[in-house]
């Protein structure tokens, strides 16, 4: 087992774990709006994802860490009460969808870096060639531009003049 890559995967694990959550809130929450369809099916393939990645550790001689996944956790229930604390107010939810928008779209931003680095190293461990690392690459690239459409809706919403209805 290569201890450096174990690591790796833990980390990103841990995220992952905070991203499902953080992406089935945000389904729910533009769920009714315009653009709020193109998120349909987003957290269930972000758990999809993370499933991938636990195998990935595995297949790699690597476990999970317990202390890095309550990390993730604690990080992802404070990003929680600081979006709701910064948006307080009845009238900004606009702006919470921004915020957690651009909260989940750095973290499939990091899943794609994650997918295209196990990509330039996966010639040297044979137990991650069960993985579709450019299928796993693209769909990250997709939920990206998904979650896209949603942040820039919400950042139109969120700070049209006073008076203004976005588009």
């Amino acid at each position: 087992m290569n201890e450096r890559l174990a690591t790796y995967l833990n980390d990103h694990l841990s995220g992952a774990n905070a991203g499902v959550e953080l992406a089935r809130r945000l389904e729910r929450a533009v769920r009714d709006q315009p653009d709020g369809a193109v998120l349909d099916g987003l957290a269930d393939e972000i758990a999809e994802d993370f499933e991938t990645l636990r195998s990935a550790l595995a297949a790699v001689g690597g476990s999970t860490n317990p202390v890095k996944q309550a990390a993730g956790w604690v990080a992802e229930k404070a990003h929680r009460v600081g979006v709701a604390i910064d948006t307080a107010s009845e009238d900004s939810g606009d702006l919470a969808r921004l915020l957690e928008a651009e909260s989940l779209s750095l973290g499939v931003e990091g899943k794609l870096c994650l997918w295209l680095a196990l990509l330039e190293v996966a010639g040297a461990y044979p137990s991650l060639a069960a993985l579709d690392l450019p299928r796993l690459a693209d769909r990250a690239r997709n939920q990206r531009r998904r979650i896209e459409a949603v942040r820039l809706a919400a950042a139109r919403r969120a700070f049209a003049p006073v008076g203004q209805v976005a588009e």
